[in-house]
């Protein structure tokens, strides 16, 4: 039996499913954390869980990078009942540039033009390509997809896509790509079977978690992003400060004497809830806590959020429908109502009960605005590409 292997690879983290390819069923799913290297105090985990969500395997391992974490798990994944050993690996790759607005088989002239685009993703494309690397010389054989986050977004107008600069910055590939297009797309796909004929209507989804975006769709298309031309535009996010006059930026240069390695790990690595709250970049943390920096932090996020959420009511004509996602928008129900009541003029009024329970549809009934949660599911529009590109 054929097996579809999905690779999410990230700076310290690799989370990857096992999928049967006919009929499409997911076999198991986990990650393995704290890749960090020999200096690490924090032992490297590997956790898998079957399909019904109950513990494989948990344990600490060896393994230090990429490389030695692959060849753990396609080790494991052979050692499973009747054998898990892809046919087929397809990779959650950030930036696909201009060129690619699809899933695409990887080659040399592919992998050579997705590094070309590093400095647009310098958090993810590298970690993204480190996996396809580690995947080529452990399993040479075995056909790889990359599949990009940009790619829901490649159909957007062309107004849309522009900065206000001279048409030679546009022809050079500077425009609006949007992120989290995987998230999106699975949404996209499971809006009929929830919200009925509002689901081909302006839906607004907010993908927050710890990296964070909005997408207004229309007939289940991608109209506009909050995100732009790199991962770090539109809303607030864990360690990215999102939207900022870029004055800011030429003052920090210009009069701080900021360099350029400086200005991209402020606003990469030391920005957004961490540097606000001056804590954590994570939302469980802030919520919990009674630090005054901490609710700042909530605060702030809920009212990027929110205001992103608004602005893309122009390019969508409205609002009929709102999604959370992600992990943020799917368990923090105290985020959801921050958010939501600062826009509360659009029609939008949750129900206590439903928003604290997590339930499906938070809104009260009749509301002229519905609310959704609806979990979000990256993978399998990864294993989807690989058994449709080959």
């Amino acid at each position: 039996m054929s097996h579809v292997l999905t690779l999410n690879a990230g700076s310290s983290s690799l989370k990857f499913a096992v999928y049967q390819r006919q009929p499409l069923q997911l076999i198991c799913k986990g990650q393995i954390e704290n890749l960090a290297g020999p200096d690490s105090k924090n032992p490297t985990l590997f956790h898998s869980r079957s399909d019904d969500g109950s513990t494989l395997a948990k344990s600490e391992i060896a393994s230090q990078n990429h490389h030695s974490a692959l060849q753990y798990l396609l080790e494991w994944l052979g050692k499973q009942e009747k054998g898990l050993q892809p046919s087929v690996v397809a990779h959650r790759i950030v930036h696909g540039g201009s060129r690619y607005g699809a899933p695409v088989l990887l080659n040399d002239d592919v992998r050579a033009y997705l590094t070309s685009l590093i400095p647009l993703a310098p958090l993810h494309q590298p970690h993204g390509l480190s996996g396809i690397q580690c995947i080529a010389a452990l399993l040479p054989d075995v056909p790889q997809i990359a599949c990009f986050d940009t790619a829901f977004h490649n159909g957007q107008p062309e107004l849309q896509q522009r900065y206000a600069l001279p048409e030679q910055y546009f022809a050079q590939g500077i425009r609006r790509y949007g992120f989290h297009g995987l998230s999106y797309q699975y949404i996209a796909e499971q809006l009929p079977a929830i919200l009925g004929k509002q689901a081909d209507g302006r839906v607004i989804v907010a993908h927050l978690g710890n990296g964070a975006s909005a997408c207004a769709l229309r007939n289940r298309h991608s109209v506009a992003s909050t995100m732009g031309f790199t991962a770090l535009d539109g809303l607030m996010m864990g360690s990215r400060c999102g939207t900022i006059d870029p004055g800011v930026l030429l003052y920090l240069q210009q009069s701080l004497g900021l360099n350029i390695n400086e200005l991209s790990a402020l606003l990469y690595q030391q920005s957004g809830l961490l540097g606000v709250s001056g804590i954590s970049h994570d939302m469980r943390s802030l919520t919990a806590s009674e630090l005054p920096a901490a609710k700042l932090a909530v605060e702030l996020f809920c009212l990027y959020a929110a205001r992103g959420i608004a602005s893309l009511c122009v390019a969508s004509g409205g609002i009929d429908a709102l999604v959370f996602t992600a992990g943020i928008g799917e368990h923090n129900a105290a985020v959801r109502a921050g958010i939501c009541q600062q826009i509360s003029w659009l029609g939008i009024e949750l129900a206590p009960a439903g928003n604290a329970q997590h339930a499906q549809c938070i809104s009260l009934p009749g509301n002229k605005v519905s609310v959704w949660v609806i979990p979000t599911d990256e993978e399998v529009v990864l294993a989807q590409a690989a058994i449709r590109y080959c």
